[in-house]
């Protein structure tokens, strides 16, 4: 690892002025990922800046629905009292990442930051783009079976990793930070992450110093009629192939909205936004399920190595409708 200046950060001000003087400085939060990162020389921040002693960790109810700290644990986040009543969609997502020890340690901030487990971002020998813009992209024609389906650009091909942000998409999130001078911006969780397109080294919107301080989760009908499927190659511990949240809000059996988003097929949460449009209005049963299936999938644009997604998409969907259905 390479050497690096460490401070702890008493309050945020502080922790904003630490970053902005420095463009290679990065905050601290859990560390689940950043370390890893700095320990494969993936990245080699000259200074670190702790997050840990900041006050964003309250998990509180709002007018509007509900506050996330960005610096509460992914644990207390999944078994919340009013997330498992209320967002039962989010309690499920996140505990279907990673391990219990992960969990325990990862901050609901951090989760947002995750970068790719693309094996070619990872491996520094590899050109990526997103690693080093310019350098070319190992995985368009190498081993891709992880990759995107949708979205992907000739300059990136990877995935983007979170499970809980997967579940904010359809819940419609948005993202608090704040920048010098208390300064505060909002951005809906569906314009924080960002497609590759010429620029994969950017994952998400935030600049350089702005730190993020909770996550806002507005009030919703989904609590009854919510799912999250996740596929992958064994049952913990691993990475989507395919991942599918659904949030149904139903007048009998007709579906009145859907909220759909898709995990490990594209460089950020995918609102399948096409199902959705196919199943508003519609009964709630396994034939309107399967077009609207097919109404969003037959737009995905396979890899040499990842066609499978496409079936895999289909199915996971139709089977996280079904289960959202039942409840």
């Amino acid at each position: 690892m390479t050497p690096f200046k460490f401070s702890i950060a008493d309050n945020p001000t502080a922790a904003i002025a630490a970053l902005t003087k420095n463009d290679h400085a990065a905050f601290l939060g859990g560390g689940t990922n950043l370390l890893d990162l700095m320990k494969e020389h993936v990245t080699n921040p000259t200074e670190i800046v702790d997050l840990g002693k900041l006050a964003f960790k309250e998990i509180k109810n709002t007018s509007s629905g509900i506050s996330l700290g960005a610096l509460a644990k992914n644990t207390d986040t999944a078994n919340h009292p009013t997330i498992r009543k209320d967002y039962p969609l989010l309690s499920k997502a996140i505990l279907a990442g990673a391990s219990a020890q992960i969990r325990n340690m990862a901050t609901n901030g951090g989760n947002l930051l995750q970068r790719t487990r693309c094996s070619y971002f990872y491996d520094i020998a590899m050109p990526c783009n997103k690693r080093q813009p310019g350098s070319g992209c190992a995985a368009i024609d190498g081993f891709n079976r992880m990759h995107a389906v949708f979205g992907w650009s000739d300059k990136c091909v990877a995935v983007y990793p979170s499970d809980m942000a997967v579940a904010l998409s359809a819940l419609n999130a948005s993202v608090k930070v704040m920048a010098q001078n208390s300064t505060e911006r909002t951005i809906a969780i569906h314009d924080f992450h960002l497609l590759p397109n010429d620029h994969p080294e950017k994952d998400n919107s935030l600049k350089h110093g702005e730190l993020i301080t909770s996550i806002e989760i507005p009030k919703n009908n989904f609590a009854e009629h919510s799912a999250y499927i996740k596929v992958r190659d064994r049952n913990s511990y691993a990475f989507a192939l395919v991942s599918v949240a659904v949030g149904l809000e139903m007048n009998g059996n007709v579906i009145k909205a859907a909220n759909i988003s898709m995990g490990g097929v594209a460089h950020k949460p995918w609102r399948a936004t096409n199902a959705e449009q196919a199943l508003v209005g519609k009964a709630a049963v396994l034939a309107n399920f399967e077009k609207a299936a097919e109404a969003e999938m037959r737009l995905a644009r396979p890899l040499s190595h990842n066609k499978f997604k496409i079936e895999m998409g289909k199915n996971t969907l139709i089977n996280a409708l079904e289960a959202a259905y039942k409840g």
